[in-house]
């Protein structure tokens, strides 16, 4: 196999695209389960039982990488894997927590701001420079989470802060994962999040453990098998193709999301919602725009 072609399998990105397409599928389908069972069993022990099937996942495939669980579980910042471990944790039990308090749409309409945050922070947290073209798309998509949650208008659902936490956190999370990996693997990275959520999410989860229905039993099962298809699916993803070429197709997400509400939990797509999002896509698209513009200029400097 020639270099040339090593380049082609590694950056295919018509391959790259289907993946993430595939992936946004499984994870609306995920959203769509965890809100039916997170409105008939507690939380905590929705994502505690989903996190044992994650934990198995991530050690099965560290046994199998190279080094095994010993060069898996190595790492020179404990302190940080196990604070991103929580935090995503944590995330997760509050995104799950919007789905049944405030209903699938607008939950990811507000969510979809995450990579705005990111840019935001990435200032602070990371060191980077952002400049005046994203901070002004930054305000773009904040203007568009202000419409979806109209915080003037009438009285303010005091729920439908909770994805806008909840997209923090997650942001928040992805700007750290970025800075263990100038020392960590991504194998390493991945192995901590599964463990140290499970050890976590048992704490916690086990104190508030309750009967569950045959036919939720069979729900659950297919949300754990679809939890750790979509993480594979995203793996595949980034190692097909570079980020930025299919990051953008991420927001097909929100589409799937909004059709599982509207036909399945008979949601309604309000129209503050539908303009905010856009506003919030397209700001986010610029983003990634922006920043995949600059590494290009970076390497041709």
């Amino acid at each position: 196999m020639t270099a040339a072609t090593m380049r082609v399998q590694q950056n295919n990105i018509p391959a790259g695209i289907a993946l993430m397409l595939a992936a946004t599928v499984v994870f609306a389908l995920q959203d769509g389960i965890s809100r039916h069972l997170a409105s008939s069993y507690n939380t905590y022990m929705v994502v505690m039982i989903r996190y044992w099937f994650f934990a198995a996942f991530v050690i099965a495939l560290a046994a199998r990488s190279r080094g095994g669980l010993r060069a898996a579980v190595r790492t020179q910042q404990p302190g940080m894997q196990i604070f991103r471990g929580l935090l995503l944790a944590g995330e997760i039990c509050v995104a799950v927590f919007g789905f049944t308090v405030l209903g699938l749409i607008e939950s990811m309409a507000v969510f979809i701001c995450y990579p705005l945050l990111v840019a935001a922070l990435s200032g602070p947290v990371l060191g980077e420079k952002v400049g005046w073209r994203r901070w002004s798309a930054i305000g773009v998509g904040l203007v568009g989470v202000l419409i979806i949650l109209q915080p003037g208008m009438g009285v303010f659902n005091p729920w439908a802060i909770v994805p806008l936490i909840s997209a923090f956190m997650f942001a928040l999370y992805g700007l750290l994962t970025r800075y263990v990996a100038r020392q960590d693997s991504t194998a390493t990275s991945f192995f901590w999040t599964g463990t140290v959520g499970a050890v976590a999410m048992t704490a916690v989860g086990l104190w508030f453990w309750e009967p569950m229905s045959a036919a939720d039993w069979r729900w659950m099962a297919v949300l754990c098998v679809t939890g750790a298809l979509g993480h594979w699916l995203l793996i595949k993803c980034y190692e097909m193709a570079e980020a930025s070429a299919v990051q953008p197709f991420a927001y097909f997400h929100l589409m799937w999301t909004s059709i599982l509400g509207i036909t399945i939990f008979g949601e309604t797509l309000r129209s503050a919602v539908i303009i905010g999002a856009t506003l919030i896509v397209a700001a986010g698209l610029f983003t990634l725009w922006r920043e995949r513009a600059q590494r290009r200029a970076s390497k041709l400097g």
